[in-house]
């Protein structure tokens, strides 16, 4: 059973949108088992801002407190925001990426995305639905 897990928002937005309803199943189980669900403050970020293009600004606010009142937000500190930078300087991918990826190494939990920005990167363990 998963202990603790950071989501990204690639996590979200298959389980918002996705037409894959095997997918979304496993997904659906993934957090019924995680026994601490943590996600970045720039995955909300991400999320809310895909969602207010899609689906209009109400949706938007729904999705973004749902998933603040359901998972742990970790904010940007200090220890992320350097070795975000440092991360997105050795790897040259997107700063957002380059944020989650430090809050999931600096949280000392896998990432559960599918991302591939994320397979470049070492000590980062990612983890998706087979």
């Amino acid at each position: 059973m998963p202990n603790r897990r950071l989501y990204d928002t690639r996590f979200f937005i298959e389980y918002f949108y996705s037409t894959d309803k095997e997918l979304v199943r496993k997904l659906k189980e993934e957090l019924r088992l995680a026994n601490e669900k943590v996600v970045s403050s720039l995955t909300i970020h991400e999320i809310h801002r895909f969602v207010l293009r899609s689906d209009g600004k109400e949706v938007a606010t729904i999705r973004s407190s749902t998933i603040r009142r359901d998972f742990q937000v970790i904010d940007v500190d200090y220890a992320i925001a350097v070795k975000s930078a440092e991360l997105r300087s050795k790897h040259r991918i997107p700063m957002a990426d380059s944020v989650i990826a430090a809050t999931a190494q600096i949280q000392g939990c896998p990432l559960f995305s599918d991302d591939a920005h994320f397979k470049i990167i070492e000590n980062l363990q990612t983890v998706w639905c087979k």
